[in-house]
C-alpha cells in the first residue's frame, strides 16, 4: 500500500501555520507621545487634564480625559457638585476610585456610584444629568477621586436613544498578572478571553489597573486601535522604555502598530488603559455637545432649550 503526499499542499499548510504564528507574535506598541497632566481650573473645580492637551486634540475615539481629586470632601468643602446639565452626541463616563457619588438623569435613573464603580452614560440624542458626592458622604467626610472620559459616537449613532449603565466594583471582571502583583479590571472590551460587562457602540477597551511594587503585566491591544495609558498614582515603566511618575509625565499615547502594552510598577500604582477603533469623522464640539457639523450643534442648543432632552430638577 502506498500513500501519496502532495508536497505543495503540505508546504501550503506548513506556511499557513507559520503565518498564523507570526500574526500572534507579541510586539510592543510604539510610544508616540509622552504627556504631562497639567492642573486646570474648571469653574470652582481644579483637576488634571491630560486630554486634550497641546499637540493632542484627541485619541480617537476618546475626546477628553479629566482626572479629578483627590478632594477632601466635607460639609465645609465640596467643590465637585455638578448640577443638572445636558449632553448630546457622545458618551460621558465616570470611573470612581475614591468616595461615592450620586448620579441622577432625565431618564429617571438615580444611582449611587461607590469606589471601584462605573457610570456609563450614552447621551445619544440628548440627556440631562447631575453628579455630586452623596449627602451621607459629605456629612461623614472623606476623599473623592475619579476619572471622567468623553467617548465619541459615530454619526449614525449620535441621535440614538439615550441610555445609562452602572457597574459596581463586584460586577467588573478581574484579571491577575502571572506574578499576582497586578489586578486588571476589565470594564469594557476584551482581555485574555475575559469580556467587560459594559455594552459599547464601537470597539473599545476600558481597563483600570492596581499594581503593587515590582508588579508587571502585558496587555493585548488590537493593532488598529488608538490607545493610551494614564497614571493616576505611583510610578511605572512602560514597554521597558518610558518612565511615568505622578506630577511629571503621566500619560503616553501609542502608534497603531504592535499588539501589546506592558508596564512594570516601580512603586504601588494606579493606572487607566484605553484603546478604541478610530471613528475617523469630523468632530464639532461646543460645550456639552459633540456633533459633526455646526448646524447640528445649533440644533442641540435649540432642542435643549425646548425641553426635548427631558428635564431634571
Amino acid at each position: 500500500m502506498s500513500i501519496n503526499v502532495n508536497s505543495s499542499n503540505f508546504d501550503f499548510h506548513r506556511n499557513s501555520i507559520k503565518n498564523n504564528n507570526f500574526k500572534k507574535m507579541k510586539t510592543y506598541k510604539t510610544i508616540q507621545n509622552k504627556v504631562t497632566s497639567p492642573l486646570v481650573n474648571m469653574g470652582p473645580i481644579r483637576l488634571r487634564q491630560p486630554l486634550p492637551t497641546q499637540g493632542i486634540e484627541n485619541v480617537d475615539p476618546f475626546l477628553l480625559l479629566h482626572h479629578y481629586g483627590p478632594y477632601a470632601i466635607s460639609e465645609f468643602n465640596n467643590p465637585f457638585d455638578l448640577g443638572p446639565h445636558p449632553h448630546r452626541g457622545f458618551e460621558p463616563i465616570t470611573l470612581l476610585f475614591k468616595g461615592e457619588q450620586l448620579h441622577r438623569d432625565s431618564l429617571g435613573n438615580e444611582m449611587i456610584v461607590k469606589a471601584g464603580g462605573v457610570q456609563w452614560t450614552t447621551a445619544g440624542r440628548g440627556i440631562i444629568h447631575a453628579e455630586a458626592p452623596t449627602k451621607e458622604f459629605v456629612k461623614k467626610g472623606g476623599e473623592l477621586e475619579g476619572i471622567q472620559l468623553w467617548l465619541n459616537l459615530p454619526a449614525k449613532d449620535k441621535m440614538m436613544t439615550p441610555n445609562y449603565q452602572h457597574l459596581e466594583d463586584e460586577q467588573i471582571p478581574k484579571i491577575f498578572s502571572e506574578d499576582k502583583k497586578v489586578q486588571l479590571n476589565v470594564i469594557a472590551g476584551n482581555q485574555k478571553e475575559v469580556t467587560g460587562n459594559i455594552s459599547t457602540q464601537t470597539p473599545v477597551n476600558v481597563f483600570t489597573a492596581n499594581a503593587d511594587e515590582n508588579g508587571s503585566i502585558e496587555i493585548e491591544i488590537p493593532e488598529n486601535h488608538q490607545s493610551l495609558l494614564y497614571l493616576l498614582e505611583g510610578e511605572v515603566i512602560v514597554n521597558d522604555a518610558e518612565n511615568l511618575k505622578k506630577g511629571e509625565n503621566q500619560m503616553v499615547t501609542f502608534k497603531q502598530d504592535g499588539n501589546t502594552i506592558k508596564f512594570e510598577a516601580i512603586q504601588k500604582s494606579t493606572l487607566l488603559i484605553l484603546s478604541g477603533a478610530p471613528i475617523q469623522e469630523k468632530v464639532t464640539q461646543y460645550g456639552p455637545y459633540v456633533m459633526n457639523t455646526q448646524t447640528e450643534i445649533l440644533e442641540a442648543m435649540r432642542d435643549y432649550q425646548a425641553g426635548k432632552m427631558g428635564y431634571l430638577y
